[in-house]
Formats: structure tokens, sequence, C-alpha cells
């Protein structure tokens, strides 16, 4: 009989207070669509895969310790476990030590499922059939009960015989598709387990022979890992640049960015540099940067060099050479690659052309040192691996984490398997005379079994019954708390510290017994220089300016999830304000407010009503009639008036202020039932596109920061409301006729089960559409996002991005702009056209 409380055991495990698993206490909508699976790749005690079907409101769960197979053949083991929360689907992170399942997770595959039987009768009598349709896993299934002995019940994982089964032999999927179906995250061994090999070995010693010379080779990109992994590496420092691809055909030099983008002609002295390099066909990669005066990578004066037109300061930093004189050297070994452009380079020390050396220490002092340096990390490649133009686990970075020591005030009881304590709560002394400790937060991760037992026994004679800060942080955050006499030192990594002094995703590394504890202070490392017109808030300050708006409560949390505070967003819209307003400053402007943060209450506002936000502008009340006027935002100042009213989304009309009555473009807005993998999107983006391809209208592309995908249609302004409502309604019923089994052309979550809903209804007057580089009210605040159509194969969710991850991707794009084009084209819609979709 199933329990009346499914997570009762799951929560039993766990302590919420110190692991970042999802509680399963968050309410959750009943959906209407398909039934969600994931598979997570679980670096705990041992590497397992563990397989979770949604049923009943919960993620049913096995270890499987050898992973998923596609071979009909081979038998993989699976242990069933504990029923998990349904938002345990999307859990990506690490376990501290000490806690149940420790250890390094990522998303490996997701996707939906469906039972081929009644999967109630399936799991109760030992044999359940489903199909899956995920972004790896795909085709008929079986679990199956065995008769093995053991705490746990014990299943077989088996895939059936069908279209997508592969032979082993020819095809393992571990090993060809190893990395995170969400984010940049690989796991690789750690110290003192087995090495993965590479997923296909380079040739030592033999080139690739002579052929023909590529047209175009992507650059291959790095995944993010917490430590280094055990095996043969070589590692460089991580630059902090633009990424660019060289290639030399009978001495013609052409400068390429990462997404194919010619920049020869604003590096003039770069091309003289390579072509005095002799080559005729060859192909080399490397790193725009610009060094300070104390020869580090700066980017802020790589971006200025270009605005300011002062190119010959910009070195070229080469670290490989896929193709070299009319020989392919993708297949061959990293180090003769190398070797080959050392060679290249060798007796050009003044030249714009430098070789990215090989540093020989040991990973985690080189680490150490950059970080010390203020440089982002270090890059390590596996020796012998090949050279792939994609995201590979052979090409890993590792980045800087803060470091520092700490006072311990007091700690917590342990729960679950942990031994000793749970977590150990953090001082720093203010640098000032009055020396006030106060709190700077917990850590519960990083600790060996020995090493929490000797922190117990450190702290058993310094107990008091009293905290020693100077302000007790709310119970709620610490729990129940032995506190102790402020007189032991720790060390400790963490990721950031908040405005509000507290450490996040910190890391012990041991105690310390150097110094004394009232030399220890809250002295932080020094950031990124203020924005123009903003003025710093510390942890008790009320008020704050940004783009010359008082930001009232600005350590207001937008977004507890990752501790987004409102002058954070404020900063955000602040620095970013020229991208935003390239779309918002000639259209009606809608507002999605959240005074309470996305937590909190959200709605909708198209009308300027009572409420007056600085520098907006409320539009003739003419243009809307029987309503309040319509807003309008034209400068950073409106915009950042906006987040100080608790805006968070931006939307736009889709015609201008020149002419309301006349759109100038369309939107088709791709909205997928929740559970279809990521990969079904990107078809129905392509398929999409195809089907304009043939009207002959170009459009451009943007993620929504959601689940889908916008297609933007520029138009000429000629045609009604109506009749480019229509137009995109045909659209959607075109591609719904022709592939009903993907698209539907009718909302609502029960038209669109198993498919994406081609959302016409944006189309309407006074209906938007969120903008470009606008924030959503969501958990992690994704980021709208325009995109380039080449770049669809490499996105991995429609919130890839979000405001804090929104710098990187601009840095990536070094200038690049996916809608460069957007401002020129002008199409017509055409009776041509109509004829086409069957409205002739």
């Amino acid at each position: 009989m199933p329990s009346s409380k499914p997570l009762a055991e799951y929560a039993r495990k766990r302590d919420f207070r110190q692991t970042p698993e999802p509680s399963g206490r968050k309410p959750r909508k009943d959906s209407t669509g398909l039934l969600r699976y994931c598979v997570q790749k679980h670096d705990a005690s041992r590497l397992h895969y563990d397989f979770r079907l949604e049923l009943d409101g919960t993620l049913k769960s096995w270890a499987v310790p050898k992973g998923p197979c596609l071979d009909p053949a081979v038998k993989r083991l699976a242990v069933q476990v504990e029923d998990h929360p349904l938002d345990y689907a999307d859990f990506e992170g690490s376990i501290p030590q000490g806690h149940y399942g420790a250890g390094d997770v990522i998303v490996w595959d997701r996707g939906a499922w469906t039972p081929l039987d009644d999967p109630r009768e399936g799991l109760e009598k030992g044999h359940l059939s489903f199909a899956l349709d995920g972004e790896k896993l795909s085709g008929r299934w079986h679990l199956i009960r065995t008769n093995l002995r053991g705490k746990q019940p014990q299943w077989f994982l088996v895939k059936a015989k069908d279209g997508e089964a592969r032979s082993l032999d020819r095809f393992d999927v571990l090993k060809e598709r190893p990395d995170s179906v969400l984010s940049e995250r690989t796991l690789l061994p750690r110290h003192g387990e087995a090495a993965t090999p590479a997923a296909r070995p380079a040739r030592r010693g033999k080139s690739g022979g002579k052929t023909p010379m590529p047209e175009w080779i992507a650059p291959e990109l790095a995944s993010l890992v917490e430590q280094p992994p055990r095996g043969e590496w070589a590692y460089e420092l991580k630059l902090d640049g633009y990424r660019l691809m060289s290639r030399i055909e009978d001495g013609h030099v052409r400068l390429l960015t990462r997404n194919g983008h010619d920049w020869t002609e604003r590096l003039p002295h770069l091309e003289k540099a390579l072509a005095g390099l002799g080559l005729q066909r060859s192909w080399l990669d490397g790193e725009l940067v610009v060094l300070d005066e104390e020869g580090r990578p700066d980017f802020q004066a790589l971006q200025n060099a270009f605005e300011e037109g002062r190119g010959e300061n910009i070195l070229y930093v080469l670290f490989d050479l896929p193709y070299h004189e009319g020989e392919d050297l993708r297949d061959v070994a990293l180090e003769e690659r190398r070797a080959r452009l050392e060679a290249l380079l060798e007796g050009r020390d003044e030249d714009p052309l430098r070789f990215s050396a090989t540093l020989a220490e040991d990973p985690r002092d080189l680490l150490a040192s950059a970080c010390k340096l203020g440089l982002e990390g270090v890059i390590g490649k596996r020796l012998g691996s090949a050279y792939r133009s994609r995201r590979s686990n052979d090409w890993i970075k590792l980045k800087c984490q803060l470091r520092q020591e700490f006072v311990i005030v007091g700690y917590t009881e342990p729960k679950g398997s942990r031994r000793h304590i749970g977590a150990l709560l953090l001082g720093l002394y203010s640098p000032d005379e009055e020396r006030r400790l106060r709190y700077a937060g917990k850590v519960g991760s990083g600790f060996t079994a020995a090493s929490l037992k000797k922190v117990r026994e450190r702290l058993e004679p310094l107990a008091v019954r009293s905290s020693p800060l100077a302000k007790v942080p709310p119970a709620r955050e610490t729990g129940s708390v032995q506190w102790v006499r402020p007189q032991q030192l720790c060390e400790v990594s963490y990721a950031q510290m908040t405005r509000g002094g507290i450490i996040r995703q910190a890391v012990f590394h041991g105690l310390r017994e150097d110094k004394p504890a009232r030399e220890v202070t809250g002295e932080r490392p020094a950031g990124p220089p203020p924005l123009r017109g903003a003025r710093k808030a510390g942890a008790g300050a009320s008020r704050a300016a940004t783009a010359g708006v008082r930001i009232s409560h600005p350590q207001r949390l937008i977004d507890p999830s990752i501790q987004a505070s409102k002058l954070e967003l404020a900063e955000f819209h602040a620095r970013y304000a020229d991208l935003l307003l390239r779309d918002l400053r000639e259209r009606p402007v809608s507002l999605v407010r959240g005074p309470d943060g996305i937590g909190g209450e959200l709605f909708f506002q198209k009308h300027a009503a009572r409420l007056k936000i600085p520098g907006i502008v409320q539009l003739d009340p003419a243009l809307d009639p029987g309503h309040p006027p319509l807003l309008q935002i034209r400068s950073a100042e409106a915009l950042v008036g906006a987040v100080q009213m608790g805006s968070i989304e931006f939307h736009t009309w889709n015609a201008s202020l020149a002419n309301l009555e006349r759109p100038d473009r369309f939107v088709l807005d791709l909205d997928p039932d929740p559970a279809l993998p990521w990969k079904r999107m990107l078809e129905a983006t392509q398929l999409s596109l195809t089907l304009l391809d043939e009207l002959g209208l170009r459009a451009f592309l943007k993620t929504s920061g959601g689940k889908g995908m916008h297609l933007l249609v520029p138009l000429e302004r000629r045609h009604g409301w109506d009749e480019v409502k229509d137009f995109a309604q045909a659209i959607s019923q075109h591609l719904a006729r022709l592939m009903p089994e993907r698209f539907s052309a009718v909302s609502g979550p029960r038209n669109r089960v198993g498919k994406i809903f081609v959302d016409y209804l944006r189309n309407s007057r006074g209906a938007s559409t969120v903008a470009a580089y606008s924030v959503r009210a969501r958990e992690g605040l994704p980021v709208s996002v325009p995109v380039f159509r080449e770049e669809l194969d490499s996105l991995q969710g429609a919130n890839q991005w979000n405001l804090r991850s929104l710098p990187q991707r601009l840095d990536e794009l070094a200038g690049d702009d996916p809608w460069a084009d957007y401002a020129g084209t002008r199409q017509r819609i055409s009776a041509a056209m109509r004829r086409q979709l069957g409205r002739g």
C-alpha cells in the first residue's frame, strides 16, 4: 500500500539546512501534460546514474550503477530507492560531505516518458514497459524486477529491440555523451578513481595527411568541473578575452570569431603578424587579450581597445593548431599539435602573437596561484586527445573561488547519517576599533569523517550558552545552534559574498592556528568598479542610487534561490540599458511587477494608472481610448525607475509609436509541453524557420527565458492588426496540419500534450511579447536572449542565460550581434504567401 507521505523517507535522510537538494515542500501545479523523466549522473562514493520516472506526484527512482545502455542484450542492474520530489529532476550541484549521497550531481538526460501499460500495475507486478523521448535516450524500455536479494528491490533496466537500439560495441552512449543536458557541467573521475578514457583517442606520431582545407572549423569548448580530474592532463591559464580562429589560405589571413564573423579589418596588426608566419594553408586557435600593467589579462581594457580604436594593444595568444599546411591535425594528439604551434611561434617574443605555455605545476597549486593573481582560473586539456568542434570533456575549466579565514562562532548537530557536527557557523570581526563580531554564514561541505570528529573535539570545550555575535542571525537561517567562544579559526573557500556579508557555496578546508581570532576581519576582495552614478550600499543600507534613481530597500531579495537583490536587478538594467532600449524605446511597454520578488504576487501592468515611475513617459490617452495612458521607456533612468517600483519583466507591442495601427513585426512563440525534451524544441524551431524560408520571410531568434523560443519576423508598416494576426495563425495551423504529432495551433495545456503550441495570439493589438534582454520573473532570473540561427544546435535551453551569466554570453559574442540586420529588414505579406498556407 502506498505511503500517505511518499516523500517521508526522502526527507528523513536529508538535512535541508545543509544540503542544496530540493526539499519537495514547494507546491506544484497539477500538470495535464506528459510525464517527465530524468537521469542524473551522481559522483557519490561510486559514480552511478539515478533513473527517475514521474508518477503520482513524485519521481520513482532507481540507482543504476553502470548506467543505461542502448544494447538490448545488456541488462543493467537498477536498485529501487526512495521517491524523490518532482523538482529534483532539475537539480544539479554538490551534496556536502558527510550527508546522504555526498558528491556532485548533473542532469545527464531528461525528457518525457509514456507508459505502454498500466504503470501502477507494472510496478506492483514487477514489469514496467515504457517509451522514452529524451535528449539522449529514446524508444521502448523495460524495468524488470528480479529475485536478487538486497536491502532494496533489485530491477534490471533493459532497452527493447527497436529502431533506437544500438550495439554496445559500436556505440556507448555514456562515453560518447557524458555531459549535462542543462549546463556546461561534466563529471570526471576524482583523484584515486579510474579515469574515463577519451571518447575518441587521437593518433600519436601520425598526421592527418593532406586533405582539402575546411571552410570553417568551430572551436573546441571546455566543460566546467569542480576539481582536477585524475589522469594525464596539461594545464594553461584561463584567459579573460575573446576567442578567435585564424584561417590562412594562400597567404591570405581571415580572423573569425567563434560564431564565424569576420574581424580581419578590425585587427590589421594581427593580420600582418599572422601573414608573417609564412603559412599557406592553416587554421590556428587562440584568444584575444589586453594585458594590464602587471601582465594580467584585462577584459575591460580589451573592450576599450575595440571601442576606442586602439587595436594595436591587443595580443593574440595561440594555443592550438587544428590544421597545418594542408594536414588535418584534428585527430592528432593534443601535445603534437601544440608542439608544432610552439615551433611556429618560436623567437617572436616582441610579436603580438604569443604561445599559451603549458604549466607544469600541480593543478591545485596552479589554481590557487591564478586566484591570488586575480585571474579567472585554469584550463586543463587531456593529453592524447583529439580536437573536437564542440564542448568536450577533454578540455576542462577550473574557476577561481574566494578563500579566507573565518572565526568559528558555533555549530549545529548532525542529521541523517552524518556524525559529530552538521555545519559550522562563521563570523568576522569588523576592521574598525570596535571589533564587533558579525555573522558571515555557514559551511557544511568539504569535511571528511576524520575532520568532523576533530572539529567537534576542538569546539566542545569552547561551548557557551549565548551567542558571541553582535547581532544574532534569525533561527530560521541557522537552526538550533551550540555557540562557542570565538577562538578557533578555519579556512573556507566560497563562490561569493553577498552585500550583506554572507558567504555562499562554502567549502571547509581545515582549521587554522597561525593568528589570533580578532585579527580576522571582514575585509572583502575588491570587486568591479561601481556603475556610473551608483553608490555602494552596505548591509544595513536602506537606500542606494543607480543610474540617478534612488533604490529603496536595496537588499530586498527578488530571487531567494540565487540571493539576487533589488539593487543587483537595478544595476543589471543600468548596465545593459542600451541593449534593452533597442526594443523598448519606440514601443508601448507593459510591465510584470513583483514588489515582493518572484515568490510574491506578480501582476501585469500596461497602463499608467496612478503609479508614477521616475522617467517613464505617459503616452497620449487617445492611443488607447477608454484606458489610462500607455507607457513608454526611453532612458536608462526610466528603466531603473521601473525596477525601483517593483518591475521585473518588460514586454513590448508589435507596433512602434510611428504607427500603432500598422504592426512592424509578427511573433511566433513556440510554447512546449514542459515534459518534452529540449531537442524537440530545437526541431520545432528549425521546422518553423524552414517554413518561413519557403515563404521568403526572414526571422530573428531569441530564447524566451522560459521554456520555448521566439521567432520575430520584421514587416513593412502596411498591414493591419487583423491581417497580421490572421497570417500568423495561418502559419500555426499549417504547421499543425503538416505535422499534427509535433505541433498544435490551439492554446491551452490540454491541447499541447506531447506537442508544441505555435502561439500566434501575441499578434493582436495591445498584446505584447517579452523584450529582448529582459529578465524573466522566474527562479534563477533567466533572460530572453537573441541568438544566431547557426547557434541553435548548441543551445541547451530557453533559460540558458540569466542576469549573472549574460555578461559571459556577451563576452563570447565579442561584439557580434545576432540581430545586427533586424532594423534594416522590412518584408511584406503577399497573396502568394497566403496561398502557400491555404488562405488563397
